[in-house]
C-alpha cells in the first residue's frame, strides 16, 4: 500500500478510528494488525518473512538478557545476526553473487555457470532487517532493555508508518513509544498534518513529476547532448530527495496523529557545505546505524589515519551495498566513501559559519561549498541511478562533451527554488513545522491550494524509490 494511493486514505482514517474507540489494551493489537495489513496489501506471501525475523530478535533479545554468560550471549547474538543477513542475503542478494561469481571466473578464464533464482525481492527487507538486528545489537550491549511481552516487540518491527521505507528506528527510542504511546493532542494533530502535508507536496508536486523525464534521459544517455544530460543529473538529485524525504515526512506525520514520535531522517541535506556533513543530513537513521554497528565496532577513528580511511570506506561500501544488488551501488558508495577520506585529509568537515552578516566573504565562501557538496553528490548520483555501468559511463562522457548546455532549460532551477522555498525556512528555524507559525489567513489558502494541485496531479500513484531497498 502507498502513502499516495487511494487506498490509504481509507486505511489511515480507519485505523484512526479503531484506535480511538478500542480499550487501550487491545490497541497494540489493533496497531499490530493494521500493520501485517499494510504490508500484507503488497504481497501477503512475505508476512511469514516478517515475523520470522521478528520471532528470532525476540527470542535472542530475551535469551541473551536472562543469561550472565558472556560466551553464551555473544553466540546468540552471532545467531541472531546470521539469522537476519541469510535471510538478507538470499532474497536480496543471491543471484547478484551467483552471477559476480560467473562474471569473475570467465574473466579469469574459466567457463563456469551458477543457478540463478526467480526471487522476489520482499519491499522493505532491508529496512525491518537492520531495525530487527539493532534491537538484539544494543539488548547484547546492555543499551536497552529487552522487549517484555512479544505483541510490543512485534508492533515494532512491524509499525507501518516506517515499516517499508524507514526511518529505521532503535528500540531505546520506538519500544517505550509503543508500549505507552502519548496522548494525541490538537498540537501534535497539526504537526502531523503538516507534516504530510509537506511530504505530500515533496512526492507528489515534485519527485513524481520529474520521475517520467529523468527515466527518459537516462534511458537514453548515449544519444543526448550535455545540456540534456545535466539537467537529467539535477532533476534526479532532487527527485530523490523529494521522494524519499517526502516519505519520511509523510510516516513521521502519521506516526503523530498516532501519538508516537518517529526520529528525523532528513535535515537539508542539500544546504550541507561538506560531504561529511551531508551524511549527518541524509538518511540520518541509516547513517547513525551503519556509525554505531559498523564504523565504530570495526575501530572507527581510533586507531589511526589509515585505519580511519579504511573504515570510512568499508563503511560507505557496504552502505552502497545495502541500497541494491548491483555493482553501480557499490561504486556509488565507493564515491562517498572516497569523499570522505579527502575530506578527513583536508580537514574539512565542519561547518563554517560567518560571523556576522555583514561577512561577506564569509557567506561567499558558505555558498561556495554548498555548491560544492550539492554537485559532488550529484555526480554520485548518476551511478545510483543509472541501471549498469553502461549506461553510467555513457551519461558522464555525454556530460564532458559539452555540447548544447543551453539545452538544461529552466526547469533545474524552478525545481530548486521550490525546494530552497521549504527548506531554507526549515534550516534557518531549526524546526520542520516551521510554517505552522504562519497566519491562519496565509495557512488556510496554501494548504487548499496545496491538496487541489496534489488531487490533480497525483492519481498515478508512482512508487517511492526506497522501497526497492
Amino acid at each position: 500500500m502507498l502513502f499516495n494511493s487511494l487506498a490509504f486514505l481509507v486505511f489511515l482514517p480507519s485505523v484512526l478510528i479503531v484506535l480511538g474507540v478500542v480499550p487501550r489494551r487491545w490497541r497494540n493489537p489493533c496497531l499490530l494488525a493494521a500493520g501485517y495489513f499494510f504490508y500484507g496489501c503488497w504481497d501477503w506471501r512475505f508476512l511469514g518473512l516478517l515475523a520470522l525475523s521478528t520471532v528470532i530478535d525476540f527470542s535472542a533479545g530475551q535469551l541473551m538478557a536472562r543469561s550472565v554468560d558472556a560466551q553464551w550471549r555473544k553466540l546468540v547474538l552471532v545467531c541472531s545476526i546470521s539469522a537476519n543477513l541469510v535471510i538478507l542475503g538470499f532474497f536480496k542478494y543471491f543471484n547478484f553473487f551467483a552471477d559476480s561469481f560467473v562474471g569473475l571466473m570467465h574473466w579469469c578464464g574459466l567457463q563456469v555457470s551458477a543457478p540463478m533464482l526467480s526471487v522476489v525481492l520482499p519491499v522493505g527487507i532491508s529496512f525491518y532487517t537492520f531495525q530487527s538486528m539493532s534491537y538484539a545489537i544494543d539488548v547484547y550491549r546492555r543499551a536497552t532493555k529487552p522487549a517484555e511481552h512479544f505483541l510490543d516487540y512485534a508492533t515494532y518491527v512491524a509499525y507501518f508508518p516506517q515499516l517499508v521505507a524507514g526511518p529505521i528506528e532503535r528500540a531505546g527510542h520506538l519500544l517505550p513509544q509503543i508500549v505507552s504511546p502519548a496522548r494525541v493532542t490538537p498540537e501534535r494533530i497539526n504537526i502531523g498534518l503538516t507534516l504530510m502535508m509537506l511530504g505530500y507536496i515533496k512526492k507528489v508536486l515534485i519527485a513524481d513529476q520529474l520521475a517520467l523525464q529523468v527515466d527518459q534521459i537516462f534511458a537514453n544517455a548515449g544519444h543526448l547532448s550535455s545540456g540534456v544530460l545535466l539537467r537529467g543529473a539535477y532533476l534526479f538529485t532532487f527527485q530523490i530527495y523529494c521522494d524519499f524525504s517526502g516519505y519520511s515526512d509523510i510516516a513521521r506525520g502519521v506516526s503523530e496523529l498516532l501519538g508516537i514520535r518517529l526520529r528525523l531522517n532528513f535535515n537539508q541535506p542539500y544546504l550541507s557545505q561538506s560531504i561529511t556533513e551531508f551524511w549527518r543530513r541524509w538518511h540520518m537513521s541509516l547513517s547513525a546505524w551503519l556509525r554505531d554497528y559498523l564504523y565504530i565496532p570495526l575501530g572507527g577513528n581510533r586507531h589511526g589515519a589509515l585505519m580511519t580511511y579504511r573504515n570510512l570506506m568499508l563503511t560507505m561500501l557496504i552502505g552502497g551495498l545495502w541500497h541494491g544488488a548491483n555493482w553501480t551501488f557499490v561504486v556509488w558508495g565507493g564515491l562517498h566513501g572516497s569523499y570522505l577520506v579527502i575530506e578527513r585529509l583536508l580537514g574539512i568537515g565542519r561547518r563554517q559559519a560567518p560571523s556576522s552578516p555583514r561577512d561577506v566573504a564569509g557567506w561567499a565562501w558558505r555558498i561556495v561549498c554548498t555548491l560544492l557538496t550539492f554537485h559532488l553528490a550529484a555526480f554520485a548520483w548518476i551511478f545510483f541511478r543509472a541501471p549498469d555501468f553502461t549506461t553510467a559511463f555513457a551519461f558522464i562522457s555525454g556530460l564532458f562533451h559539452f555540447t548544447h548546455l543551453r539545452a538544461i532549460g529552466v526547469v533545474p532551477f524552478l525545481v530548486a527554488a521550490a525546494v530552497l522555498a521549504i527548506d531554507i525556512p526549515q534550516n534557518a528555524a531549526g524546526d520542520h513545522t516551521v510554517f505552522l507559525r504562519l497566519p491562519w489567513w496565509v495557512q488556510a489558502p496554501a494548504y487548499a491550494t496545496a491538496c487541489f494541485a496534489i488531487l490533480l496531479w497525483g492519481g498515478g500513484e508512482v512508487p517511492f524509490i526506497y522501497f526497492q531497498f
